[in-house]
């Protein structure tokens, strides 16, 4: 519907359902390219990811397929469509965040490594990791940024609001457990006002304490052990 031309491969930047169970649609028609981790994780959590798709929307998910990328690719450069393209293999919103820069329009697709006025998502998460990544992508001369959800942009605010939320889960999770806090009375932490604009803030606050507060938790008690 956008273009003309073949749509000759497709470049998959993470393993979460929103963004590979559309593979079907291209299978046996072009090439299905993800970093190796991508492709394992793909392979080893589809199932679970459809099976739970399954009970929440029936038979909206009749017919569909998760279908993992058939082709590992690493980081490098390459040319497609008269467009200097270079993969960038990162991690930290997963264990394997592709990024893809078009050196030849400076338009850099950022995946789920940045969200653009929509709350983070944090299931596979590392997030130390992911706000190193996030000044890797902030230093690239980038024309166009085309997060993995919002709007496209021409400026760097996506990211740095991306990592303003994340360095503020990570400081809100170490004060909590610091201060006993059970993983139910975390949930009910107040949204700050800058964050109060971005989609579905509350619930994915929710979803991070399941993610990332036993870990945060354990550690708080083993540097109190010390």
């Amino acid at each position: 519907k956008v273009t003309d031309k073949p749509v000759i491969a497709v470049y998959l930047t993470h393993h979460h359902p929103d963004h590979f169970f559309g593979n079907q649609a291209y299978k046996g028609k072009a090439p299905l390219r993800a970093l190796a981790t991508t492709i394992n994780s793909m392979q080893t959590e589809g199932g679970a990811f459809a099976d739970n798709m399954y009970r929440m929307v029936g038979d909206w998910m009749r017919g569909s397929e998760p279908i993992s990328a058939d082709e590992a690719v690493s980081a490098g450069k390459l040319s497609i469509g008269g467009h200097d393209l270079e993969v960038i293999a990162a991690e930290g919103h997963t264990a394997g965040d592709l990024v893809l820069f078009d050196h030849t329009t400076g338009v850099l697709f950022a995946g789920d490594l940045v969200f653009n006025h929509r709350a983070p998502t944090t299931p596979h998460a590392k997030v130390a990791v992911w706000l190193e990544t996030l000044k890797r992508l902030e230093s690239l001369p980038f024309k166009v940024l085309v997060s993995g959800h919002g709007e496209v942009v021409t400026d760097k605010a996506a990211i740095e609001q991306t990592a303003d939320y994340l360095n503020w889960l990570v400081t809100t999770f170490e004060s909590a457990a610091q201060k006993g806090l059970d993983m139910t009375e975390v949930m009910q932490t107040p949204i700050p006002e800058r964050f109060k604009t971005m989609s579905l803030v509350q619930s994915e606050l929710r979803r991070s304490v399941s993610h990332l507060y036993p870990a945060i938790e354990q550690q708080v008690l083993k540097d109190a052990q010390q």
